[in-house]
């Protein structure tokens, strides 16, 4: 009896560990102004899983992460995603944010973007809403560093704005 128990006991926690979904919607976008290049560098970072199904909804066909043969369509579907889904604006300027690429491991990708070049940035507004068209309860951690100062904000669903002096 005392080994049954122990099984089912094993049994439950090792379901809930396996589970494919996770119970949180968060990801985290950093735009960095790099004073050298005088660009705003970007990186986002999102469970795999989850802009993986984020881009499949937004373009109705499977895209995979961890498979070669997806690499062409997702780098062509990740720069339209982040073109819609990230907006930058210094001053009273909307800045042009370029796809560089992506990086991914088993469990998140990072998207890399930058700006076009631009002098001593004072205000920062962004518009940052990834996974929102997936998720109504997404939060995305947003954080501007400027010359060495981090601001940072959490952004949650259906707030996609953030403005920031320096």
């Amino acid at each position: 009896m005392k080994n049954i128990g122990l099984f089912l006991l094993s049994f439950f926690l090792f379901l809930s560990f396996t589970d494919e979904k996770h119970p949180y919607h968060v990801g985290s976008v950093e735009i960095n102004y790099n004073s050298t290049s005088k660009t705003f560098e970007i990186t986002g970072r999102f469970f795999l899983d989850d802009l993986e199904d984020a881009l499949h909804k937004k373009y109705d066909k499977p895209l995979h992460f961890n498979d070669a043969k997806y690499k062409i369509q997702l780098n062509e579907a990740l720069k339209n995603y982040s073109s819609e889904y990230l907006k930058l604006k210094t001053g009273n300027k909307f800045l042009k944010v370029s796809y560089i690429g992506y990086e991914e491991d088993n469990e998140s990708v990072n998207i890399f973007l930058e700006s076009e070049k631009i002098e001593n940035p004072k205000k920062i507004e962004a518009a940052v809403s990834f996974l929102y068209n997936l998720f109504d309860d997404q939060i995305n951690i947003v954080h501007i560093i400027v010359k060495g100062k981090r601001k940072s904000e959490k952004l949650t669903y259906p707030n996609r704005y953030l403005y920031q002096q320096f």
